[in-house]
């Protein structure tokens, strides 16, 4: 049996706009568009969370706020 390697195409990155942790032993983050809040609380440790940049995947929100 032979199973080929399909050519992928390259999956398209942006900058996007992200919550992360501001606790430094915390490394949770979170797209600011998939946030339900202003300004959130980090799920895993309850720290502040500032805003920020990563290169990410696109992904589309539907929800509006």
């Amino acid at each position: 049996m032979y199973f080929s390697k399909k050519n992928m195409e390259p999956i398209q990155e942006e900058t996007t706009s992200v919550w992360i942790c501001s606790e430094d032993t915390c490394s949770c983050w979170m797209r600011e568009n998939f946030s339900f809040e202003e300004s959130p609380a980090c799920p895993i440790c309850s720290s502040v969370m500032v805003k920020n940049t990563k290169m990410l995947p696109s992904l589309l929100n539907h929800s509006t706020k």
